[in-house]
């Protein structure tokens, strides 16, 4: 479990990340914005990657657990997924996606940190899985895709997707949430209604 001072560098850390992106962080910068010395980053992060990693880990682990209890909820699998599309925007609000948008181009470059990033993705990926599943059993086959080729083609569509908003088009924004949208609209034409 994380300290105060940890948390408060972490807070600081996302607030920096968010302002500077990954490239210009500051360590410094951020020891400042926590209140704590620069040594506090080092102590409890080993350094500028360890202490965004650890922000992100923080942040994913918390973002899987919702969403493995929104899609556990006794609900329509298309109300589920419409569910996921509305998070979305929490996400982006939030900062997750910059963050892990930042240490995904930071892993191109960082073995480390791409196989990180890699099993962060991967609790993603094995949610989407488990939902994939449940759909094959209720809706029967899934055509030439297995669950496992279905949660990959979901998760990238919204990592993707993410990007592209990210990269602040209008036009492009609106194209991604609405196909993202679509896939609900298929959900629900298996559920029948």
């Amino acid at each position: 479990m994380a300290t105060d001072t940890a948390i408060k560098i972490m807070e600081s850390a996302r607030s920096c990340l968010l302002a500077d992106g990954y490239a210009n962080l500051s360590t410094r910068k951020v020891a400042e914005g926590a209140g704590v010395p620069l040594s506090q980053i080092h102590y409890h992060f080993g350094g500028k990657r360890g202490m965004v990693l650890a922000l992100l880990d923080h942040e994913n682990r918390r973002l899987i657990g919702r969403q493995q209890q929104m899609y556990a909820a006794q609900v329509p699998l298309s109300k589920r997924y419409e569910e996921a599309c509305d998070l979305l925007d929490d996400d982006l609000a939030s900062g997750y996606v910059r963050v892990l948008q930042e240490m995904v181009a930071a892993g191109w470059s960082d073995d480390e940190v791409a196989r990180q990033v890699l099993a962060m993705l991967q609790g993603w990926m094995d949610v989407l899985e488990d939902v994939a599943r449940e759909a094959e059993e209720r809706f029967g086959s899934l055509g030439p895709f297995t669950a496992a080729d279905v949660a990959v083609l979901v998760g990238l569509s919204f990592l993707g997707g993410e990007t592209m908003i990210l990269l602040g088009d209008d036009g492009w924004t609106q194209r991604v949430r609405g196909a993202l949208r679509r896939v609900g609209d298929l959900i629900r034409a298996a559920e029948g209604s």
